[in-house]
């Protein structure tokens, strides 16, 4: 157990012919088997899905929004509502981000030593600050939280990406100093961009403070997956083994194999829950696309290999006939199902790993999607 916070890592078996790995997350709100992948609920919930759907499908961490909720309701209002767990009613765990992606994805915005200041709703100045991260955070009452980092964009060259990390790794410190809520664990987080010295600073200055998890931030910012796949495997075997590694924003079915290998453990991704609302649904044979005029009298299910609610009780003309209607069933049947498919995913990837057999897993998974 780490010096502060309530979670505890246990690293449980190593695949004998890859980095893939096999652990157990404890947080006081639940036990976590990784590798894992975490839906998410930018505004304290899911689009399209209930909490009890998720429930059902066993997960046991989601991921919300320090950004958006410090701009509507507000944390003080969820801090009254005795926390996001019991204002979004979800008795699992949760992770936060520290609302630094979204702050620096903003056009507009001030960057100083002390924090971003930018325009908000209603035409109004905010200023977010690690200080005031970490306390937004702390009132929304998450299991883990991330310390706020600047997320340096691609392409960038190596003095400004230089410049951030020492940057990050001031406000890494005023994080830690602001932490106070020993139910919660934070996270750091290592920048570098494409830099693969920078990388190794960064590794060895976040983990020099003996933090419970750390995160590899900076990458699905426009690299690409090869360059992605590139600074993952650069910065992973960096990491301690005994801590869960997180690689934050990426998250296609292919992506997530990549990291898999590389012996990453966290991932999260709107993809499934965006690519379902579009009407968008991954397959073990493959991405198809649910308008297509071929599902007008298909009534197999989904995926036949799926036990989800959707693909148990409903077939592809009707979810075809949803989304030609405009019915939100649509969208929730279609969350369900891909939400489904990345835990099944996540689930045989860990059996795989316990076997030995994760590279064998992965080329199948490959060759089954190519085959569509």
């Amino acid at each position: 157990m780490s010096k502060k916070g309530q979670l505890n890592f246990q690293l449980e078996h190593q695949d004998s012919h890859c980095q893939a790995r096999t652990g157990q997350i404890t947080t006081p709100h639940s036990v976590i088997k990784t590798p894992v992948f975490m839906p998410v609920g930018t505004h304290g919930a899911i689009k399209a899905l209930w909490p009890d759907a998720l429930k059902a499908m066993e997960y046991k961490i989601i991921l919300a929004n320090t950004y958006h909720l410090f701009l509507s309701p507000g944390h003080k209002i969820i801090e009254k509502a005795k926390g996001l767990h019991h204002f979004m009613q979800w008795n699992q765990s949760l992770l936060t981000d520290s609302g630094g992606f979204q702050v620096f994805s903003l056009k507009e915005k001030n960057l100083t030593e002390q924090g971003v200041s930018f325009i908000g709703p209603g035409n109004k100045q905010v200023f977010l600050s690690p200080e005031m991260s970490i306390e937004v955070q702390q009132s929304l009452g998450s299991d883990i939280m991330m310390a706020f980092d600047e997320c340096i964009p691609y392409p960038c060259d190596y003095r400004y990406a230089q410049d951030s990390c020492h940057r990050t790794h001031r406000w890494l410190k005023r994080c830690l100093n602001s932490w106070t809520n020993d139910h919660q664990a934070l996270f750091g987080i290592i920048q570098g961009s494409t830099f693969k010295d920078l990388r190794k600073m960064c590794v060895e200055e976040v983990c020099s403070h003996d933090l419970p998890g750390v995160a590899i931030g900076g990458v699905s910012v426009g690299e690409g997956p090869e360059i992605m796949k590139e600074v993952v495997s650069w910065t992973a075997p960096l990491l301690p083994k005994n801590l869960p590694r997180y690689v934050m924003g990426v998250g296609t079915p292919e992506d997530l194999l990549e990291l898999w290998e590389l012996g990453i453990d966290m991932s999260d991704c709107i993809i499934p829950t965006k690519y379902a609302r579009g009407g968008t649904l991954f397959t073990s044979r493959g991405k198809i696309r649910i308008e297509h005029k071929n599902y007008r009298h298909d009534f197999y299910p989904i995926d036949l290999s799926c036990l989800c609610y959707a693909c148990k009780n409903f077939s592809r003309s009707y979810l075809k006939h949803l989304f030609d209607s405009n019915e939100i069933l649509g969208q929730i049947l279609a969350t369900i199902h891909n939400l489904s498919f990345y835990k099944t995913l996540a689930e045989n990837a860990r059996k795989a790993i316990e076997q030995n057999r994760y590279l064998q897993f992965k080329k199948e998974c490959l060759t089954s999607w190519e085959s569509k």
